[in-house]
């Protein structure tokens, strides 16, 4: 039995969240991204929602085909329950990192999200590392922000 390892391709990350509501509207209106496709498994007591970028190569592509998309998992409940809260990997123990998304201008994307009232973990202007900032999503994830000279 053989596989073809030029086949693999990474296809999503998961994150479990607690309102999905919150999730979907940070990653569509402060992110760009696009909800591609929702499932909802009342008997199961979940949902899974999956988000990405479109462009020309991955038009027409089903889920599977496509690459680089976030899958946020919402288990039916944790929305009502004011004391919950998941471990992002970012506490004082660490693991987990971060998502990172590139923009065509950091400065003009920081002042967007400072509009929006996005958290900020780093800004730009704080520490040695001038090119980059991180941003909270209503869960705590961390999103990386990079300025891809490209997009200019």
């Amino acid at each position: 039995m053989t596989t073809d390892l030029s086949t693999y391709r990474y296809n999503h990350t998961m994150y479990r969240v607690k309102d999905p509501r919150a999730s979907v509207k940070f990653y569509t209106e402060v992110l760009g991204m696009t909800l591609l496709e929702e499932y909802h498994r009342t008997e199961a007591k979940f949902s899974l929602y999956f988000l990405g970028y479109t462009d020309p190569g991955s038009k027409g592509l089903v889920r599977l085909a496509r690459q680089g998309l976030l899958e946020l998992t919402h288990n039916h409940g944790t929305e009502d329950d004011a004391t919950f809260a998941y471990n992002t990997g970012n506490g004082d123990i660490g693991g987990y990192g971060h998502i990172a998304i590139t923009v065509d201008d950091l400065q003009a994307a920081c002042s967007r999200f400072d509009t929006l009232g996005v958290k900020f973990v780093k800004r730009p202007e704080e520490g040695s590392m001038k090119h980059i900032a991180f941003i909270a999503d209503p869960d705590g994830y961390r999103v990386e922000i990079l300025e891809n000279p490209m997009l200019k």
